[in-house]
Order: C-alpha cells, then sequence, then structure tokens
C-alpha cells in the first residue's frame, strides 16, 4: 500500500473530489479524518471506507469560521495518533455570475472557504510539521487559478490567491521537510459544477477520480521530488 502508516486530513470529504481523495487514499492504506459541513455526507463516506477495511474519522466543521477551523486542525491530530502526514485543503465554494450580480456576502463567503480557511489550517497544522521535518499539504486549486473565465470572478480570484499561497509557502517550508503544491483540475463531472453551470454538458468531462488519482500522484512522490502545480485538464479541453 502506498499509504500505509500515514495520516491525512481532508477538507470537503462529504461529496465530488474530497470523497474520492478520501477513498483513494483509505485504499491505499491511509487513515483518513473526514471534514465538511454535512454530517450525513461524512458517515457516508467513512462507512464506504470501512467497508473496504479502511480507517476514517468523520470530524464536521463550518470552513467559514476560522477558530471552528483551527479546532478541526487539533482535533484531527489528537484523533490521528498525533500526526496529519497530509493536509488536503480541498473544500470549496462557487458562485458563477456576471461582477456587478454578485453581492458582497458572496464574494466574502467565497474567499472564506477558498482562500481563508486554508490559511486557518495550515497555520494550525504547521508546529506539528515543523517539529517532524515532514509533511506535505495539496491545495486543491482549479484551472479557474490559472486563468480568467468568464462570470467567475470571485472564484478566480480565490483560487489564483490559493495559487500564489501554494508558491510562496512552497519556499518558506523547503528547509523544514515540508512540501506544498497545487492541484488545478479542470471541468470536473460534480454537483458544485452541475449547479454553477447548469447549461454545460458534463458527458466528456473528467471524474473526481480521474482528480483523486493526481492527489495520489503528489501525495506519494518520493521526498527528492516537488511537484509545484499540476494542472489536470480533460482530454478534449483546450491547453493553458
Amino acid at each position: 500500500m502506498l499509504l500505509k502508516g500515514k495520516t491525512a486530513l481532508i477538507t470537503g470529504a462529504g461529496r465530488g473530489i474530497g470523497q474520492s481523495i478520501a477513498e483513494s487514499f483509505a485504499r491505499e492504506g491511509c487513515e483518513v479524518a473526514l471534514s465538511a459541513r454535512s454530517v450525513d455526507e461524512l458517515e457516508e463516506v467513512a462507512r464506504k471506507i470501512e467497508e473496504r477495511g479502511g480507517v476514517a474519522h468523520v470530524l464536521p466543521c463550518d470552513l467559514r469560521n476560522g477558530e471552528a477551523v483551527e479546532k478541526l486542525v487539533r482535533d484531527s491530530i489528537a484523533t490521528l495518533g498525533g500526526q496529519i502526514d497530509l493536509l488536503i485543503n480541498n473544500a470549496a465554494y462557487a458562485c458563477f455570475k456576471p461582477f456587478e450580480e454578485l453581492s458582497l456576502e458572496e464574494w466574502q463567503t467565497t474567499l472564506d472557504v477558498n482562500l481563508t480557511a486554508c490559511y486557518h489550517s495550515i497555520q494550525a497544522v504547521l508546529p506539528a510539521m515543523k517539529a517532524r521535518k515532514q509533511g506535505r499539504i495539496i491545495n486543491i486549486s482549479s484551472v479557474s487559478g490559472l486563468k480568467g473565465i468568464r462570470n467567475q470572478t470571485v472564484y478566480c480570484a480565490s483560487k489564483f490567491g490559493l495559487i500564489g499561497l501554494t508558491k510562496a509557502l512552497a519556499i518558506e517550508l523547503r528547509e523544514f521537510g515540508i512540501g506544498v503544491s497545487a492541484l488545478c483540475p479542470g471541468g470536473v463531472a460534480t454537483r458544485l459544477t452541475a449547479e454553477n453551470m447548469p447549461e454545460r454538458n458534463q458527458d466528456d468531462w473528467m471524474t473526481p477520480e480521474d482528480i483523486a488519482h493526481a492527489a495520489l500522484f503528489m501525495a506519494t512522490q518520493s521526498d527528492r521530488t516537488a511537484t509545484d502545480i499540476l494542472h489536470v485538464r480533460r482530454f478534449q479541453g483546450d491547453p493553458l
């Protein structure tokens, strides 16, 4: 098993990409802490993992609340035997509409979930990772963090910000043996994309399992290697 003996905290793990990453990691022997707002969804994911012999813990959290995110990390460290080897910042909020129609609340919620929650989770996990001089942080950004897309102004702003955070942190934390990377999917068939782009045909889009495969590659790299930004696009999509 590629992740035997490892532990991971995965946010947004109740469905979509987060669920697939959790299931993929657990199949490879990783003990996972699952977080999202919906307890029912998390418990269903945990049940599936445990049925296959994996170990999963349900730790619900509203990522818009900084103190709650910090508590989530503390509880995850305690639950996972005192360490988090892999932090997967995956939770996301999307609101696709023309910029002038965006409310301040929609703007703030997007930034709170997609960017500020990552600030809180990384701040909370770093002391333990630094003490052990090892760990990997994988931020799930998006193709929207690599190029501007019509009607996605605040989503792009949050995902571009996550790329900047990733790049700067990768430099800062290198001396402590901590790897920081961003995974940028484009065109994934999830509930989030279906709700925000109901007019788009997603028949040839990637699946959450495709993205989980990429995340597993990043999580299992040798300590001698680093992937700063991994852009995964659908085969029929346009390259950057």
